[in-house]
């Protein structure tokens, strides 16, 4: 079957009544999966390197692993299911720190294809060599100047996606096992980011209007099995974390951090009006301005004649180029709002479709769902992790109101578009890398490996500066052995690559991160360090924010430096610990033998 390029998805595809060699070709769509991600993984992803955000999950999924209980021995403003995802990251067979970029990369395509054949409601069997490319360049998209890293968002937006498609596959062919495992990949999504809470919400509603839920003899068993299913991540997470004592703490750091409402999305003009004149937000203008015209010349069927449908071609390649510009003029810079610009466009496109096609475009709108719950972020309060597929959305349910034709393009045409499309997108991701990794230098300019810090971080390559902050934690390990260590307030990457135990309940004690007790818990734990002794607790002396400059980093400094702190608390758990005070490289600590 050839490929459906935005061209040619107007006509519906006749559905294959099999499909020839299903394992070649599921081991076809495996292989580019893998190899895409293995490239992106070697050639972007382990370029560059943070101490804070880049070990943060890790470093909660090496608590998990050794048996500690979420909100009970962890505190955490966020449900810890990505914690609990990524203790899978310390299975795989190659370095921790290599493996969990990869396995990012990994679930930002699967999520792309799930997205992708919902939108298109085509099996990924049947997709040709042109659409396969499509959806590979827009994962390249998706991740734009993103770290290749564990996060939360990322697991909550791969965790919808499959779980909406799985669902969706599980109702048309009434297969019971992929509809409750749809509903409970839903369900999980709740527990990585309250943020994705909608997930269940969805799915709740997908199961409830669908047909087939509606039939059978024996449908309000299987509705209340179906609901199980859904529910059981959740009634096992607090199981889990009520069993280890910690229930009451979970109400209150889930509920005690700082909301957010995704203002800046739903506003994008409403605080300065003029940014509609300006790039890229002028493209939503233009392309609403096309839309209307679109509907205009759709609407009345092909009572308009051969004018109508050539004018509805050009439109729908003029909706095609602004939707392409976008991303040309977004830069794959947050400051940009290209992400809410291409979010607005798909709450465009669905209207125009619906108008169209007399149908609601439920996977768009999944879509625009997914986009909206990626942006309740504090730091990335906005879709940027979803732009490749918010742009393939649009694009495709374009590609639905044009009238039907002929097939016109070959498959070698469209394969060659689609490889050209992955080459020009793989090509500006590795540039906008090479410019500047997050919180890191030019790629010329990473010229350290952390692998003969510590082998978890084999093949990961950082300026000199950072290279020299990690060397002097490992040194200062050597000379201070402790079996209970914490380095304060911004290294949560050192407790997966040096194998430590971090004796507080924060790894990463930012402000936002700060909920519940968490002061109160933190210096109490200082005092039962002092009555147990065997601790070693680091304090930075200057912002980690420097090493993203190539600051310099001191290999010796006086015992009176100041601590760098956010709030107060490092300060205070200092003065707290009765250990010997000590120096050690850019560090000031506390040492109990």
């Amino acid at each position: 079957m050839d490929v459906a390029s935005p061209a040619r998805a107007a006509v519906p595809e006749p559905v294959p009544l099999t499909t020839s060699r299903p394992m070649v070709r599921w081991g076809v769509h495996a292989t580019w999966v893998v190899l895409l991600a293995l490239a992106t993984e070697l050639r972007v992803g382990r370029f560059g390197f943070h101490p804070s955000d880049q070990g943060f999950i890790l470093a909660q999924a090496w608590r998990v692993l050794h048996g500690e209980v979420p909100h009970a021995d962890i505190i955490s403003a966020r449900p810890l299911g990505s914690a609990v995802l990524h203790v899978v990251d310390f299975a795989l067979p190659m370095p921790l720190f290599f493996g969990s970029s990869f396995l990012s990369m990994i679930e930002i395509i699967v999520a792309t294809i799930a997205f992708a054949a919902l939108v298109t409601r085509r099996r990924v069997l049947a997709w040709g060599p042109g659409m396969t490319a499509m959806v590979a360049a827009a994962s390249l998209i998706n991740l734009n100047a993103f770290p290749l890293m564990a996060w939360h968002t990322v697991d909550g937006i791969a965790l919808t996606a499959c779980g909406a498609w799985a669902l969706d596959a599980g109702l048309r062919a009434d297969r019971a096992l992929a509809r409750r495992g749809g509903l409970a990949l839903l369900g999980c999504a709740v527990f990585v980011k309250q943020s994705f809470a909608l997930a269940a919400v969805i799915g709740v509603l997908w199961l409830l209007l669908h047909p087939a839920t509606r039939a059978g003899s024996r449908r309000v068993v299987r509705l209340l099995l179906d609901l199980l299913a859904l529910g059981a991540p959740g009634l096992v997470y607090v199981a889990w974390v009520s069993l280890g004592g910690g229930f009451a703490e979970m109400v209150d750091q889930l509920t005690g951090g700082v909301p957010a409402y995704g203002q800046r999305l739903l506003g994008l003009w409403l605080e300065d009006p003029e940014v509609l004149t300006r790039a890229p937000v002028r493209e939503l203008g233009f392309f609403a301005a096309i839309a209307v015209v679109l509907l205009a010349v759709r609407l009345p069927g092909d009572r308009l004649g051969a004018a109508g449908r050539a004018a509805s071609w050009v439109l729908v390649l003029a909706g095609a180029a602004a939707i392409v510009w976008t991303v040309v003029d977004g830069r794959f810079t947050g400051s940009s709002r290209w992400a809410d610009v291409l979010w607005w466009i798909v709450a465009v496109s669905v209207p125009v479709y619906a108008a169209v096609r007399r149908r609601v475009p439920w996977a768009g709108l999944l879509v625009l769902a997914t986009g909206f719950m990626t942006s309740l972020s504090w730091g990335n309060d906005t879709p940027t992790l979803l732009t490749g597929t918010l742009a393939l959305t649009a694009l495709l349910l374009l590609s639905h109101v044009i009238p039907p034709r002929p097939r016109l393009a070959r498959r070698w045409v469209t394969a060659t578009a689609g490889l050209t499309a992955v080459a020009v997108c793989g090509w500006v991701v590795v540039a906008r890398h090479d410019e500047a990794a997050y919180l890191d230098l030019g790629h010329d300019r990473l010229t350290a490996d952390l692998g003969d810090v510590s082998p978890a971080m084999a093949g990961i390559r950082t300026n000199p500066s950072t290279h020299t902050f990690v060397r002097q934690i490992r040194d200062c390990l050597d000379r201070f052995p402790a079996a209970k260590t914490a380095i304060l307030p911004d290294s949560p990457f050192a407790y997966p690559a040096f194998g430590l135990r971090n004796p507080f309940p924060l790894e990463w004690p930012l402000p936002l991160e700060i909920v519940g007790d968490a002061p109160e818990r933190m210096l109490a734990k200082a005092d039962d360090l002092n009555r147990e002794g065997g601790y070693l607790v680091l304090f930075e002396t200057d912002s980690i924010r420097q090493l993203s400059t190539g600051g310099p980093v001191p290999e010796s400094i006086p015992a009176d430096t100041p601590v760098f702190d956010y709030l107060g608390l490092e300060k205070a758990i200092q003065a707290r610990l009765t250990g010997r005070a000590i120096t050690c490289g850019s560090f000031v600590g506390k040492y109990a033998p």
